[in-house]
């Protein structure tokens, strides 16, 4: 593939096209869409195929949203986006934390790359899991068997996203070869 190529790739684009969007339109999202949504988090890999991670859809009637909303400083999110999904891990299903938490990453990215190839928007709300035992006893979960990972905040985007990203050679620690 030409270096033109590469840049026109559809997944290349999403990665570099995806933005967390804060702002939802009261437009509602379909099963469908969730569904789909879920399906990409669960093709996420995992260490030894363990598929430790677990999703909790929040509709937007659901009465655990006020509980949400009170834990966490992005409650304007939480109230204003159309569904939420906890990503959560079964501690059953655990047999390396740091693999395992890598999983719980993946499965989120895939979400939101999913969600923006939907022409949804969403945000990965991580500072709710500084409250993880409060969000879990609001969900009617039990810390024994799950772990908080984050929290997707989804819905039709109301406002564009943005982001900047400082260049690729202070991500890169050495010169390489090709």
């Amino acid at each position: 593939m030409s270096e033109h190529d590469l840049n026109d790739h559809p997944v290349l684009a999403a990665i570099r096209q995806r933005r967390s969007i804060r702002r939802f339109t009261d437009e509602p999202v379909t099963r469908e869409q969730i569904l789909a949504v879920l399906e990409a988090g669960r093709w996420a890999p995992s260490g030894l195929n363990n598929q430790p991670c677990r999703f909790l859809v929040i509709a937007k009637d659901d009465p655990r949203r006020e509980a949400l909303a009170g834990l966490t400083k992005y409650a304007h999110v939480v109230r204003g986006c159309h569904v939420m999904i906890a990503l959560l891990l079964d501690k059953g299903k655990l047999y390396n934390a740091r693999k395992d938490h890598q999983a719980a990453g993946a499965a989120a990215q895939n979400m939101l790359l999913a969600v923006h190839a939907l022409g949804l928007g969403a945000v990965w709300l991580g500072e709710i899991i500084n409250q993880e035992p409060d969000v879990l006893a609001a969900l009617h979960l039990d810390s024994e068997h799950y772990e908080l990972q984050a929290v997707l905040a989804l819905g039709h985007p109301d406002q564009n996203g943005s982001a900047e990203r400082v260049p690729l050679s202070q991500y890169v620690l050495e010169d390489f070869v090709r």
